[in-house]
């Protein structure tokens, strides 16, 4: 390789983080993409291999907690248009795949490069894949550094999806999360408190009531609450974060990401006209203020995040 093909020269040092072609070019994960994903040797790849994308996870993803670097090298592989999403198979696909799947889109996010056209003209896959995503994000599991980072990770994902409403594919997903049908969450009488002072939206609420079909309640029940269940879960494990004593690093970590979500949630219209009053009956402000992580040191940047009134 000539000098001048180097990412990296002796007169710029390389910024921290970034690959030489060296490096990529001998990197075992660019010896894998040749076998199974490449573009450059698309004729000679080995048939299709769940297990690949299991293996891959678990070394270069959760064993490295989540490297910049291997999730660099994943991303300049093209492992999420070549591999990930062709083989992503709704339901049937593994956990692994899901999160593999987030994770090399909130990559593309880090490097402002595009992200959702290798998505479209799969809207339904799309859909049954965020749908997976939400599940996820609501599941109770233990709180572990390995699992809070994965929650981060479908935190971020999630974010992204509501920053890009201006999306067809995102709004479409988005939209039924955060429509005034999320009232339903809120006790009647603070309900008819707000339906009181916006007669519109009284006209609209019982419009829904009679629009509403018995075989999707269940379905439809479920998506008007997700918010408040994941606002319900993230005090959760913010009020388990003790005054003082060991912390778990990446629950500190999940509970800022967290907040940035909330402010964004209030910062754009379509989101904030009714989200906003289910997070006030969360109560989730007040929670965050007198919450132990606040005095802790490992929450200063939380204690600056959280002040979003």
């Amino acid at each position: 390789m000539a000098p001048q093909d180097e990412v990296q020269t002796q007169d710029k040092p390389m910024p921290k983080g970034a690959l030489t072609l060296s490096q990529i070019n001998a990197d075992e994960i660019t010896f894998l993409a040749n076998r199974f994903w490449a573009p450059d040797t698309a004729n000679a790849h080995e048939p299709y291999n769940p297990q690949i994308i299991e293996d891959v996870y678990r070394k270069e993803i959760c064993d490295t907690r989540h490297s910049l670097r291997r999730i660099m090298m994943l991303e300049f592989s093209q492992y999420l248009e070549n591999y990930l999403w062709p083989n992503f198979d709704g339901e049937q696909s593994s956990r692994a795949h899901l999160m593999s799947i987030v994770a090399m889109v909130n990559e593309k996010f880090r490097e402002k490069v595009e992200v959702w056209k290798v998505f479209e003209g799969n809207a339904d896959r799309f859909a049954v894949f965020f749908q997976r995503v939400l599940e996820a994000c609501v599941e109770e599991r233990p709180i572990t550094a390995g699992i809070m980072r994965e929650q981060t990770a479908l935190l971020v994902f999630l974010n992204h999806c509501f920053n890009s409403m201006e999306v067809e594919l995102c709004r479409n997903q988005a939209k039924r999360l955060v429509s005034l049908a999320m009232w339903s969450c809120l006790q009647p009488r603070r309900r008819e408190q707000e339906l009181n002072q916006i007669p519109e939206w009284r006209k609209f609420w019982k419009k829904l009531q009679k629009r509403e079909k018995p075989e999707q309640k269940a379905k439809l029940n479920w998506e008007r609450h997700f918010l408040q269940n994941l606002m319900i879960k993230f005090i959760r494990i913010l009020e388990s974060i003790p005054a003082d004593g060991p912390v778990c690093e990446e629950s500190v970590r999940y509970c800022e990401r967290f907040v940035e979500f909330l402010i964004d949630l209030e910062a754009l219209l379509p989101t904030r006209r009714f989200f906003n009053t289910v997070m006030d009956d969360c109560h989730v402000v007040v929670r965050c203020s007198i919450s132990p992580l606040v005095m802790r040191e490992e929450g200063h940047l939380f204690s600056q995040v959280s002040h979003f009134e």
